[in-house]
């Protein structure tokens, strides 16, 4: 399953990502992952939950973000949770690449029984109406 946290700059995002993820590593089976750019939730987040900073992968862009995500999965079975902080800083902001992205996530998700989470800067109306995740507006 996707779900894409939306919200304006200011509105929460990253909050509710530390909440859900800490919450996810106390009832979870499995290994909980958190991307981010750069290194700004080192403290915030409980040490149980596997933290990367996409730029020390110098991952850019939607193919180079799926590339790790699918790593990720691939080379841990029990990956129950992946959130994802600043996706459009790490990816881009266009909006047709993000639909093919959330697509090409919907499949890993379900192949992978992981739950995917991204952090979206943008509103609700600036994203594709045919976009297919679970939209959790801030």
């Amino acid at each position: 399953m996707v779900t894409l946290l939306i919200g304006k700059k200011g509105s929460g995002k990253t909050k509710r990502l530390i909440d859900e993820a800490n919450a996810a590593v106390n009832s979870s089976d499995g290994c909980v992952v958190v991307v981010e750019k750069g290194s700004k939730l080192t403290y915030d987040l409980t040490h149980k939950a596997r933290l990367i900073d996409s730029d020390a992968y110098k991952i850019s862009g939607y193919e180079a973000l799926y590339g790790l995500l699918s790593g990720i999965c691939a080379g841990n079975y029990d990956v129950t949770d992946i959130f994802v902080d600043s996706t459009f800083k790490i990816a881009g902001s266009n909006g047709d690449a993000l639909k093919m992205f959330v697509d090409k996530l919907n499949f890993l998700a379900a192949e992978a029984n992981t739950s995917i989470t991204l952090l979206i800067s943008s509103s609700k109306d600036e994203l594709p109406t045919d976009i297919k995740a679970t939209l959790e507006e801030l």
